[in-house]
């Protein structure tokens, strides 16, 4: 099967091609940093990081870009509040976002490029526009004259003259019309500015990603993804700027991911319900989070929840279960297959792996995908029922598992790996207090594995271990 990719900008799935074979170039809008980032924002980096990662293991070179918005309405706000500058607010938020990223166990993307360093890319490319006069200046505001590019509003489905002015539009007496948009905004008396041939001022919002995906990716994408919230006006504002000035799509493959609900309302500030990912990863583990996030498709709503959170969890645990006992298995099985249960093993594991990329080849479902992780646990405890596998067959069904976690790494791994020598250490210690009638000793040992939910267990091989 081909991977399958839903197009915003058609409604249907298509046969993804890229323009290179063997190179994916993707641009995804990152957040603007005058603030810490909230759970909503961190669907679109789990999602797209695992559309990233997927395409890698499928032979691809990914140039991936995420952008900050560095300089806007609320960054001068936020520098006022302050008492700091637009540049020192930047500063610290892109620090914090790094930090989520990393405690959700993200990757660094192939370029964060900031607005504020490709200043001189924005510019010409507003001087473009107006000398093919998609643009105009007045008082020192350059504006987009949306009119003339017949095609706005082709990737949110909507008729200009349909748009609710004064709602969705801003309204501004010095516009030709109500639905042009803002590309250059003139300085107010102390803001941040940077000159122009228009005056010192600093850039519109949508201006910005246009210009930069076309610096660091060329005229054409690949893929652009973003929230739903960014398809209108944020994007359909990018093809407008874009496609008049190249003559070609802004990006073959549009994605968009669904918005996020707490407690079944809508996340928003007035409610006051916001969830922020530095007080998400202080309550649940980073795997737990991510598995909540793609335990929904991409493009559909997600309710998050205490109760959601506790059944991810619980999901999580019992996959490195099976993770855990098959590499303790492996630590002390000796001999190759021989016969039948090689064949029967490897069969299976085949069939899992078969089930998981059809599913992520069907436009990323990871719901599905992780239902064959749990086919994979299924079929792991049956084997692991037998008195004696051998190593060769526990390592088939480990590297089955590692193909899948991969792409979603909804395992931690390399933690697995550590936890798993420091409990052997301690069951070791125990065995030796035990051996020397240090009855307090080696009943401490026990009463720490059980605070770490660590569960012991005489079995034919010997002691073992696991999670509870």
């Amino acid at each position: 099967m081909a991977l399958q990719i839903y197009n915003t900008l058609t409604r249907m799935k298509e046969t993804f091609k890229a323009q290179e074979p063997g190179k994916v170039s993707m641009y995804v809008c990152g957040p603007t940093v005058y603030g810490y980032i909230h759970i909503g924002n961190a669907r679109p980096m789990i999602f797209f990081d695992v559309v990233r990662a997927y395409l890698e293991q499928q032979g691809s070179q990914v140039n991936y870009v995420v952008n900050f918005t560095d300089v806007d309405d609320k960054m001068i706000r936020k520098a006022e509040q302050t008492g700091t500058t637009v540049s020192e607010v930047a500063d610290t938020f892109i620090s914090a976002y790094f930090e989520d990223l990393d405690g959700l166990g993200i990757p660094r993307a192939s370029l964060n490029p900031r607005v504020t360093d490709n200043m001189d890319s924005i510019i010409d490319f507003i001087r473009e526009l107006i000398e093919r006069d998609f643009a105009y200046e007045n008082g020192g505001d350059v504006f987009y004259r949306t009119r003339k590019f017949d095609d706005y509003g082709k990737l949110s489905q909507q008729k200009i003259d349909e748009l609710q002015f004064g709602i969705r539009i801003e309204v501004d007496e010095r516009k030709e019309s109500p639905e042009d948009f803002v590309l250059w905004k003139a300085a107010k008396p102390g803001e941040i500015f940077w000159e122009s041939p228009w005056g010192d001022g600093r850039p519109g919002w949508h201006i910005e990603c246009s210009a930069m995906a076309r610096r660091y990716l060329g005229d054409t994408l690949d893929i652009h993804g973003g929230g739903q919230d960014l398809q209108f006006p944020h994007h359909e504002c990018e093809v407008a700027q874009s496609e008049v000035l190249t003559g070609k799509p802004l990006a073959n493959y549009w994605m968009h991911n669904g918005y996020i609900r707490i407690n079944n309302e809508k996340m928003s500030k007035s409610l006051g319900n916001g969830v922020l990912v530095k007080d998400l990863r202080e309550q649940y583990t980073k795997e737990a989070i991510r598995y909540f996030m793609l335990s929904t498709h991409y493009r559909n709503p997600l309710n998050y929840s205490d109760e959601v959170m506790d059944q991810a969890q619980n999901g999580i645990d019992r996959i490195a279960n099976a993770v855990g006992n098959v590499r303790h298995r492996l630590k002390n099985a000796v001999g190759s297959t021989e016969g039948k249960t090689g064949v029967e093993v490897a069969r299976k594991m085949t069939e899992v792996l078969a089930e998981f990329h059809n599913k992520m080849q069907d436009d990323f479902n990871t719901p599905d995908a992780i239902t064959a992780m749990f086919q994979w646990v299924t079929e792991t405890n049956h084997l692991l029922q037998q008195a004696s596998v051998p190593a060769e067959d526990l390592q088939t069904v480990l590297d089955a598992f590692e193909e899948m976690n991969g792409v979603l790494r909804i395992v931690d791994s390399s933690a697995d790996e550590l936890l798993d020598e420091d409990i052997e250490r301690l069951i070791e210690e125990r065995s030796a207090a035990r051996s020397n009638k240090d009855w307090a000793r080696a009943d401490e040992i026990r009463d720490i594995l059980a605070a770490e939910g660590i569960v012991l267990e005489d079995t034919a091989q010997g002691m073992r271990w696991r999670r509870k």
